[in-house]
């Protein structure tokens, strides 16, 4: 018996040490939560009792070099519903249903998903989303957002770029200099009940959006809606693929205009400017060609100048010394470099005639001697001297480089064709910048578009600055060249760029595409004014005109119009004179 009453003692005795060593590791515990865990469970309370929706920051608008807004923010509205707060569902349903024109079985399976909150539909117009904010459904949320809006329609778009649905920069400047258009996002904060029932004396508080820095752009919205207009005319008589306008000032590389038509509307970018059927078409076909109708070909797309390129052998070669104005050529209408046979554009020659008139004349066989009398290796240096193997880091996206034959592949054949622009590819941008050097002094220039960060208020936030490579060429030889292309267009090839009261410089080129036998061309023609003091650049390339296809005949009256008209509107005074050698 008395060993029985010792067995219960010690049973009773056990379970009373276990349970205080249990109420111990409880009340260790609620100390250790409460003492240093407070703040974490305190958020994570917080948490399920507040309820968070984003505000969007209204982008930074972007402006032309004159104040023009090209790219802007419209109000719209997101719709959405708190699943919890919803008290009469039916109603929700067939109002959202009318007012957003939606299907009511979306509606219905939005409504009715149980979410913290389920977005029915965004970039609702304001006046939609006015109307259903004054229903006063509980759950149904109407938030203003933005959307962006571009006043131009296509005015340069594939330079401008768009947003997409989250207002994010996707192409073009957009993308580029998001970081400074986008802005910083606000937050409503809203309280609810342990069910997730919002309560209403506690109401909502917010954190302001802060909106995004505006960017004021070189680009002349007045130039460019010219410039557009000119290339789509000469596209549409030329029944050409597409046409590129490029205008820059030479001095500091600022881009005037740019245009690639067909251009696309920004304020519908994922319509195809084309009457392409897509019946049938995979996801992927689709976007293949909204790819390629966002592209810029100005700097995206890489292509044989053709006699454009000459500018670059001209100037190697009077730098190097290999060549002077007076030197005499004789052409009998070719050139045999090796085993080849390489033709002048005129196959009857063009017989005696000095540099400048074999300039004059766009000779081939005149600029594959200089190229040959630089040689291989002298001839690289100056191709990297001038910057033409690097890119021109121009502010836009997705420029291409230089498409070059390797330095040791490169025979004497190879060397020819380069001299005068076939057998290799660079793009647009990087020619006008790179002859934008070579007669402006020697200085390589940046093309930019961007040329301040101002506030939403107008006030310059800090000016955009970029580098400038000084002494590629020397301002003699930079002189020498103007005057050699003045002559170009007052008395050779580029005649039909010549402007009243102003000095052109400038050279043409008509380029064959691969394969040479589909007989497909590329018309250009690249000038400056005034040629003693170039202000602007203008290079035109037509791809693939049909009937009449030569530079000088198609591309040149097109700059020529287009200086005629933009030269007296940027103040630019007429002198009437004509260059002297240096």
């Amino acid at each position: 018996m008395k060993k029985n009453k010792t067995f219960h003692k010690k049973k009773i005795l056990v379970v009373f040490l276990g349970c205080t060593v249990m109420i111990l590791g409880l009340l260790g515990r609620l100390v250790y939560l409460m003492g240093f865990r407070s703040d974490y469970y305190y958020e994570k309370a917080k948490d399920l009792h507040e309820r968070e929706r984003d505000i969007k920051a209204a982008r930074g608008e972007i402006l032309d070099i004159n104040g023009k807004v090209l790219a802007s923010n419209k109000t719209v509205c997101t719709i959405s519903v708190i699943h919890n707060q919803v008290k009469e569902a039916e109603k929700v349903i067939q109002v959202l249903t009318k007012e957003l024109e939606m299907d009511e079985s979306t509606v219905r399976k939005r409504v009715e998903k149980v979410s913290s909150i389920e977005r029915i539909k965004t970039n609702v117009d304001k006046e939609t989303g006015d109307k259903i904010r004054s229903y006063n459904l509980s759950g149904v949320k109407v938030d203003e957002d933005f959307k962006r809006y571009y006043p131009y329609g296509s005015l340069a778009s594939k330079v401008l770029g768009f947003t997409g649905a989250d207002n994010q920069g996707i192409v073009g400047l957009e993308v580029k200099y998001d970081s400074i258009l986008a802005g910083t996002p606000g937050k409503i904060l809203t309280t609810t009940d342990a069910r997730g029932v919002e309560l209403d004396e506690i109401g909502e508080s917010r954190e302001e959006p802060i909106p995004g820095e505006n960017l004021r752009i070189s680009i002349d919205a007045d130039i460019q809606e010219y410039v557009q207009q000119a290339a789509l005319k000469v596209m549409e008589e030329k029944q050409a693929e597409r046409v590129s306008i490029l205008l820059m000032n030479p001095q500091n590389g600022e881009i005037l205009a740019m245009a690639n038509v067909p251009e696309f509307d920004l304020n519908a970018p994922f319509t195809l400017n084309t009457d392409t059927d897509t019946t049938g078409m995979s996801d992927k076909e689709k976007q293949d060609l909204l790819n390629q109708m966002w592209r810029n070909p100005c700097l995206n797309d890489t292509y044989e100048p053709g006699s454009t390129f000459k500018i670059i052998t001209m100037s190697a070669g009077l730098e190097e010394g290999v060549v002077t104005v007076n030197d005499s050529f004789f052409c009998p209408g070719y050139k045999i470099v090796e085993d080849r046979r390489i033709h002048c554009a005129k196959r009857a020659g063009h017989g005696a005639q000095s540099f400048v008139v074999g300039a004059e004349n766009s000779c081939n066989p005149v600029f594959i001697e200089v190229g040959l009398r630089l040689g291989v290796d002298k001839y690289y240096e100056y191709f990297k001297k001038f910057g033409l193997m690097k890119l021109t880091n121009i502010d836009l996206p997705g420029e291409a480089g230089t498409i070059m034959h390797q330095k040791d592949n490169m025979g004497e054949v190879e060397l020819a064709t380069v001299s005068f622009g076939q057998s290799f590819q660079i793009t647009p941008i990087q020619l006008a910048t790179t002859v934008s050097s070579l007669i402006n002094g020697g200085n390589r220039v940046t093309p930019h578009l961007g040329v301040a960060v101002e506030s939403a208020d107008g006030e310059e936030v800090r000016k955009l600055e970029y580098p400038v490579e000084t002494g590629i060429l020397s301002a003699q030889t930079s002189e020498t060249v103007r005057y050699i292309l003045e002559k170009v267009v007052s008395e050779g090839s580029g005649k039909n760029a010549q402007v009243e009261g102003f000095t052109v410089g400038g050279k043409t080129a008509t380029s064959q595409t691969l394969p040479r036998s589909a007989n497909r061309y590329i018309s250009s023609f690249l000038g400056f004014a005034p040629a003693e003091n170039p202000q602007v650049l203008g290079l035109c390339i037509i791809h693939n005109p049909q009937g009449v296809y030569y530079g000088g005949t198609i591309a040149a009256p097109v700059i020529q119009n287009i200086f005629q008209n933009i030269l007296p509107y940027l103040g630019i005074a007429q002198t009437g004179k004509t260059l002297a050698l240096p």
